[in-house]
This record gives structure tokens, C-alpha cells and sequence, in this order.
């Protein structure tokens, strides 16, 4: 009877395994998942500002544009703080490129009347018709 000759070196290792282990790919999938879970919500912080509460909700178009005044009067396209000038270029271009352009305005309910005003003003000399203002609703009583 002959016994099978194995080479030396698949002796010492054994058979090769025809499977994929898994385990560490998941391991790290699920750290991954907790890692992105635990900073999206820090990723859309936005400007701190505390809008007024109203009853009513508005509809959300599907092009915007957010601007914000906070309560000293500082005005920011997004994220990015902009200039009353460069504010009236921006939003030209914007009438110009979509006529149907929206405007959403949140200003701090501590800012200064005139300084709301003047974005708006701004916002229809432009010719953008459609300006909403951003509010929280009243919490339920």
C-alpha cells in the first residue's frame, strides 16, 4: 500500500481554505457605521440663530437659497458671511440662472428690524418674488 506523498510545505501549513473570513471586513464596517453615525449630526450645525415660533409651517421648494441675519446684523449666505454689494450680485445671478428662484430668510429674532429689512429689500430688487421667512412652531400646549 502507498501512503501520498505531501509536500513539506503543505504539511507544516495544512490545506489551503477556500473561504473568506468575513469577520474582520464586518468588524470594521460596524466601527465605521458608529463613527457616522455619531458626527452627522455635527456636520449640518449651521449659524446659531433662535428664529420666532409661529402656528403656521410653510412648503419647502426644491431649490433654495438660506440666508440668515443673526441678532447683530451680520448677514450669511449658507454658512459663508457675505456683504450687502456682494449680496445683490449674488442673488441677480441667482434671478438670472433660475427665474423661479426661493429665498428663505432667518433672522434672529433679536436682530435689528432694519437690518431684516434690508435683506429683503435687497431680495426684491433682485426680482426674486418668492421670500419665505424661516420660523419654529409653537411647541404643542
Amino acid at each position: 500500500m502507498a501512503i501520498p506523498m505531501m509536500p513539506d510545505s503543505e504539511r507544516r501549513l495544512g490545506p489551503a481554505l477556500s473561504d473568506i473570513n468575513v469577520t474582520p471586513f464586518v468588524d470594521v464596517m460596524l466601527v465605521l457605521l458608529v463613527v457616522f453615525l455619531v458626527t452627522a449630526p455635527m456636520l449640518f450645525r449651521g449659524i446659531d440663530v433662535r428664529v420666532p415660533r409661529t402656528e403656521t409651517r410653510t412648503v419647502q421648494p426644491e431649490e433654495r437659497l438660506v440666508l440668515t441675519v443673526t441678532k447683530e446684523g451680520a448677514v450669511f449666505v449658507g454658512e459663508q458671511p457675505i456683504t450687502l454689494a456682494r449680496l445683490e450680485r449674488l442673488l441677480a445671478s441667482l434671478r438670472q440662472r433660475n427665474p423661479k428662484a426661493a429665498v428663505f430668510l432667518r433672522a434672529d429674532e433679536r436682530a435689528a428690524y432694519g437690518s431684516v429689512v434690508k435683506v429683503m429689500d435687497i431680495v426684491k430688487k433682485a426680482g426674486i418674488d418668492r421670500l419665505g421667512m424661516v420660523t419654529e412652531p409653537l411647541p404643542a400646549s
